[in-house]
């Protein structure tokens, strides 16, 4: 699902934010940033995608001045905000925990405020958010942003054939997943 400016014009954006023009700047976030926190928001979580986002771009204009425009602008942020989402989980993995942090959705379905009328667009959010951390990457990036099989091995850093591979098994866990959470127990998660 690209956007109304094609990868062009925010490749030209970029490189001429990058020679220093600020309309240009302007025009490269506002064309990618509902994109790059979309994408933030399946790979480290709704919560920290507008940080996540900022950093993102604090990266790409620092590196602007560098940018060649080997791959599509919109492909190379892709690339930089897997990385930030990357060194976001190890940082959260190496901090040490000092309290324990309620699980907010679990108390609000044990106190039954999760029905089964929950929305599936939710419900699917969090079923993607249970892929591994490899297949929800290619599955975001081809199937909800709509990259190309070859902008997501970019982006991703893999063979094509790997994220072909990725995205054929995330839908199958999908599949496998709605199915367990049907219409009878959507909603009603017991663990």
């Amino acid at each position: 699902m690209k956007g109304a400016t094609d990868d062009d014009q925010v490749t030209r954006w970029a490189q001429e934010a990058g020679q220093g023009d600020r309309e240009a700047g302007a025009a490269f976030v506002r064309a990618l940033q509902g994109q790059v926190r979309g994408f933030l928001s399946h790979l480290a979580g709704p919560a920290e995608a507008d940080d996540l986002t900022q950093e993102t771009f604090l990266r790409a204009f620092r590196s602007l001045p560098r940018f060649a425009g080997r791959s599509s602008a919109r492909t190379w942020v892709f690339t930089i905000a897997r990385r930030v989402a990357v060194d976001h989980v190890r940082a959260v993995v190496a901090r040490p925990r000092t309290a324990t942090v309620p699980d907010w959705q679990s108390a609000a379905e044990a106190a039954g405020a999760v029905t089964a009328g929950a929305d599936d667009g939710v419900t699917l959010h969090h079923l993607i958010a249970g892929l591994s951390r490899e297949r929800r990457e290619a599955f975001v990036a081809t199937q909800v942003l709509g990259l190309s099989y070859v902008e997501a091995a970019d982006v991703c850093q893999c063979p094509v054939g790997t994220i072909r591979s990725r995205v054929a098994r995330a839908r199958e866990d999908l599949v496998a997943a709605w199915q367990a959470d049907g219409p009878g127990t959507r909603g009603q998660r017991t663990g």
